[in-house]
């Protein structure tokens, strides 16, 4: 155990002499207080580890001292001494925030072991502290990337949204950073110390989705082996974040509008009324407005989602923004993947610069991160580009096609490439992008060799 600083409090001097003494054998530095009052005023003027107290005193008891030392810093950690008849004294203590408490006569090992045990809870739960404190500085409002009129427009809204508790739909296409928005609410909340889960409704089948949701009872269903909470349950008293809520089948929609207006909800397989105190945020690149009108989506669950709706522009109606994203992925992979690159060439960034962007932040976020692991130098240039970027530029590697079995696949093949692009990955809605099933878009994906590559 590293050196401490220590406070030991006792109105006995034999006792104060004893512990103050073996402490400070065990290197560590002791004030020993006659008092309460005289041990409180040392913690306030000076940097304090841990406070070791008797329980009875005259003047002001370890409890009373308890209560003094978390008003001026409830950090520090005060482990009570007890004698037999003050054991209940104690025990209440620590239900009021005391770290431990000792029986005496102390055993002067034990009391090493306590101490040890104390100081590590007090360091872990300060590890947690300052996680969290970063975990909320990384989601600042400020740390989103847009200079552009527009992107200005939905940090306000998302702003004077986010201390309040009220739900909030987020909408724009594929890519554009609905869940950076999700998260920047949630962290500039007064939710911000509770959890944040995320679920996409368009990466399960209905059934599974509904277990995701709300959990599900031993032996709902094959392979229900044990009780499994939801993500409801799991996000009590933070927020919870579904991703196109526009692919929630009809069923799901009705127990989901039961969510928003009760707070109710059972397990798939139980009979007992769970509740929650969760804030939904939700998000969809789908056009809700039809959904209602060919009746694929409910109204009265369009309005309960629709209480502040956030739109978020393409990344192409906000082409300002592109050179400040262009320098921070930059930056970030380079870093990420310790390459000495700097920057990019006239060409490559005018092309980066033009570029429509189908699949938003995100293709341009992955479109550097090839390039900063492709580049051989310190500077990007066209080569380092993927083909879509670079017309007429294909190289040895990559020949021009010129039969027109050739010309289809090539079509066929960007055409694949820029779905996935846009759905961020997500095969089913690239399959229906396409106009195809999913089973045929597998089948193609291996044929170009697009099996786990990055959107």
């Amino acid at each position: 155990m590293e050196s401490l600083r220590i406070v030991v409090v006792d109105d006995e001097p034999a006792q104060r002499e004893l512990i103050g003494g073996f402490l400070t054998k065990q290197g560590h530095e002791v004030f020993a207080a006659a008092s309460g009052p005289e041990a409180l005023a040392y913690v306030t003027n000076r940097q304090v580890d841990l406070v070791l107290s008797d329980c009875r005193m005259p003047g002001m008891s370890g409890p009373e001292l308890l209560s003094g030392i978390k008003a001026v810093n409830p950090e520090i950690p005060l482990v009570l001494m007890t004698a037999y008849g003050t054991v209940e004294t104690a025990v209440q203590a620590m239900k009021d925030g005391a770290a431990d408490y000792l029986a005496k006569p102390l055993d002067l090992e034990e009391l090493l072991v306590r101490l040890a045990r104390v100081t590590e809870r007090s360091r872990l739960r300060s590890e947690v502290r300052d996680l969290q404190a970063r975990l909320v500085e990384r989601h600042r409002l400020e740390g989103i990337i847009g200079e552009s009129g527009r992107m200005q427009d939905v940090l306000a809204l998302t702003k004077r949204v986010a201390p309040s508790d009220a739900t909030v739909l987020i909408r724009g296409e594929s890519g554009t950073g609905k869940e950076l928005i999700a998260r920047a609410i949630h962290f500039n909340s007064s939710r911000a110390n509770g959890p944040l889960v995320s679920l996409n409704c368009a990466a399960l089948p209905e059934q599974l989705l509904e277990s995701e949701l709300f959990g599900h009872e031993k032996g709902a269903f094959t392979g229900a082996i044990a009780r499994r909470k939801g993500r409801f349950e799991q996000a009590d008293g933070g927020s919870i974040f579904l991703d196109e809520i526009g692919d929630l089948s009809p069923a799901l929609q009705v127990k989901l509008l039961r969510v928003l207006q009760e707070r109710e909800f059972e397990r798939v397989g139980g009979n007992q009324t769970l509740r929650a105190d969760v804030r939904v945020l939700a998000a969809t690149h789908r056009d809700l407005e039809r959904a209602l009108r060919e009746g694929a989506f409910r109204e009265d669950l369009y309005y309960r989602l629709n209480v502040v709706t956030i739109q978020i522009p393409p990344l192409r109606e906000r082409r300002e923004d592109i050179p400040l994203l262009l320098e921070h992925f930059l930056r970030k992979f380079a870093q990420k993947n310790h390459r000495d690159v700097t920057g990019l060439t006239a060409a490559a960034r005018d092309a980066l610069l033009k570029y429509e962007y189908p699949g938003n932040v995100r293709e341009l976020e992955n479109i550097v991160e090839r390039a900063v692991l492709l580049c051989r130098g310190r500077v990007i240039d066209m080569e380092d580009l993927p083909a879509t970027l670079r017309p007429g530029q294909r190289g040895a590697a990559e020949p021009l096609p010129k039969d027109l079995p050739g010309v289809l696949a090539d079509i066929e093949r960007q055409a694949i490439e820029s779905a996935l692009a846009r759905s961020g990955g997500v095969q089913t809605q690239a399959a229906e992008a396409l106009g195809i099933s999913e089973r045929v878009l597998r089948y193609k994906m291996k044929k170009y060799g697009l099996e786990g590559r990055s959107p």
